[in-house]
């Protein structure tokens, strides 16, 4: 049995946990690469071993102290070692996207100074190969990591390296203000931006969310799906499981997402809303909602369908269950809380490390994302409603653009969040949409689409969904169906979508009511670029997609209309 000491102390930085992990359980099983049927195992002492072998091999390259080394990878169990590696070396870690195109990945990699590139698990490599300079160093990931691809033979070998170097002996202590990380956003509105994160801000924020992370569950485990570079991942994941001491298990890919998750059974969960609605449709694709609504009702038979399905999802095991990174709807988690699944809502951003609030297990405010964590101070702009964060971990700024940083960070450490939001008198934090994200209608009227859109989430059809407001009289909702969509009925999607702009709109303002309900025929994917790495939409390239058809679909006569 595995449990977080109890001496522990505040301050400690992540390298700090690895120590101790390294040193107590070397045998331990730490991380998990599954292969096909099988799985890789890396025990604590193979991934220190590992890890500070490319230290040492990092060090020898002469590079200047306090390099960028940038990580390009899905994610993988070489991922976090050579994440540890360039920590171990006392280099700044930069990881990047692995779903980037080749112009993409060429400026953040001419933008972020990097010396020495990780190159991983990915899907087009070849393509994207054109993006990386000639005169840029880079590392492969061994073959065991690329499912069953080569490493690019241009690049020095993990391999080679582990043979050639001895691991280093010593345990360095790096110094509170030096950089810990630069963490790219994903590039919602604009290119991405570098956040600036100082060892000390991952050490108050590590001390300040450690109470509520069920840090002393026994034999804690973790499922890493969602990209390691994205901040919360990180935290959930790597962070969590250096804290705990536990097994971290990964997905293959996202054809074996469900059987991966099953076999990990994770402790604790991170799931983005895409994913829940996935998980819902997945059910409701084997047990209808009038059948399971029937069986919750029975006394004896409810207790086994809940158990049931939450070890079919491979969450029977639990212990904290997070969604965050775009808004849930509420009559989504309502829906899981049903079936015995408990889902915290978590609101942050990359420039506080993801660490503003949470929901309380035992008192639920739905539609808001919980209580601040202590530590974290907020203020609201008496204007535009933007929240306003303080605390020890905000980001130091944004790497090499001081005019952004200036507008984002004020004199007095007030982190500008673009996001408008409220706080209740019992402490609860209402987020409602994005300041750049409220627009005006050709009636003069503001609307903020992000409210308007959770009003389809309890239609089973509706997969994916943008409400455009700009340059229109009236919001139309475009629509990508779900595979239940896809397979029923025009007439019935129909009607169904009807019926639920007639229960949505009576709820809204005139000015916010959706006057059309359009089914697009090409899904948002990361691929088309309408959506972010981190599964966001990206809203302004959708409207730019159908601006020309937005408004004669508004003149036509039919409320639900299908594209093509």
């Amino acid at each position: 049995m595995n449990t977080l000491r109890s001496d522990f102390q505040k301050g400690q930085t992540l390298l700090d946990y690895f120590y101790y992990w390294e040193k107590q359980q070397p045998k331990k099983v730490y991380l998990r690469q599954p292969q096909g049927d099988r799985y890789l195992d890396f025990t604590w002492r193979a991934v220190g071993k590992q890890a500070r072998t490319l230290a040492t091999y990092l060090n020898s390259l002469g590079l200047p102290p306090k390099s960028n080394i940038g990580l390009l990878s899905k994610n993988c169990a070489h991922w976090i070692i050579a994440d540890l590696a360039i920590l171990l070396s006392g280099h700044v870690s930069v990881p990047f996207y692995p779903t980037l195109t080749a112009n993409q990945l060429r400026q953040v990699l001419d933008h972020s100074d990097c010396s020495v590139l990780f190159v991983g698990k990915l899907d087009k490599w070849d393509e994207m190969k054109t993006g990386v300079p000639y005169s840029l160093h880079c590392i492969a990931f061994p073959a065991e990591s690329l499912s069953g691809g080569q490493p690019d033979p241009d690049h020095a070998q993990w391999a080679d390296i582990l043979a050639r170097f001895e691991p280093m002996t010593d345990n360095p202590q790096p110094h509170s203000d030096d950089l810990f990380t630069i963490v790219y956003t994903s590039g919602t509105i604009g290119n991405p931006k570098g956040v600036k994160m100082p060892y000390k801000a991952m050490i108050s924020a590590i001390d300040a969310t450690k109470p509520l992370m069920h840090v002393d569950v026994p034999e804690p485990r973790f499922f890493s799906y969602l990209p390691l570079c994205h901040i919360a991942e990180r935290n959930m994941v790597e962070a969590l499981s250096l804290i705990t001491g536990g097994t971290v298990y990964f997905v293959e890919s996202m054809a074996t997402f469900a059987r991966n998750l099953a076999t990990a059974r994770p402790t604790h969960f991170l799931g983005v809303p895409r994913i829940w609605l996935k998980f819902q449709q997945n059910i409701l694709a084997k047990l209808p909602q009038p059948q399971l609504d029937r069986l919750l009702k029975l006394p004896l038979v409810s207790g086994l369908v809940k158990r049931s399905l939450r070890v079919a999802l491979g969450l029977n095991n639990a212990r904290l269950i997070l969604t965050g990174a775009a808004p849930t709807p509420v009559p989504l988690i309502r829906w899981f809380r049903q079936l015995g699944i408990h889902i915290q809502e978590a609101y942050g951003m990359t420039e506080n490390l993801g660490v503003v609030s949470l929901m309380p297990p035992d008192t639920i405010r739905d539609g808001t994302v919980g209580k601040l964590y202590e530590g974290i101070q907020v203020k609201f702009d008496p204007i535009t409603g933007e929240l306003m964060t303080r605390s020890d971990w905000s980001m130091r700024g944004y790497f090499r653009e001081p005019d952004m940083t200036a507008a984002a960070l004020d004199s007095e450490g007030w982190l500008h969040t673009g996001d408008v939001g409220s706080l209740d008198e019992e402490g609860f934090l209402t987020i409602m949409g994005r300041v750049k994200e409220i627009y005006k209608t050709t009636k003069g009227e503001y609307v903020a689409p992000a409210l308007i859109e959770t009003g389809f989430s309890e239609n089973s059809f509706v997969d994916q969904i943008c409400v455009a407001v700009q340059q229109l009289p009236q919001p139309i909702a475009l629509i990508v169906l779900s595979e239940t969509g896809q397979k029923a009925e025009k007439d019935e999607v129909s009607q169904s979508l009807e019926e639920t702009l007639n229960t949505l709109n009576p709820s809204l303002h005139t000015y916010q009511r959706v006057k059309k309900a359009v089914i697009v025929k090409e899904p948002w994917t990361v691929d088309n670029d309408m959506m972010t790495p981190s599964l966001k939409i990206r809203r302004k390239i959708i409207e730019s997609r159908y601006q020309p058809k937005l408004q004669p679909w508004l003149e036509r006569e039919e409320t639900v209309i299908w594209e093509g």
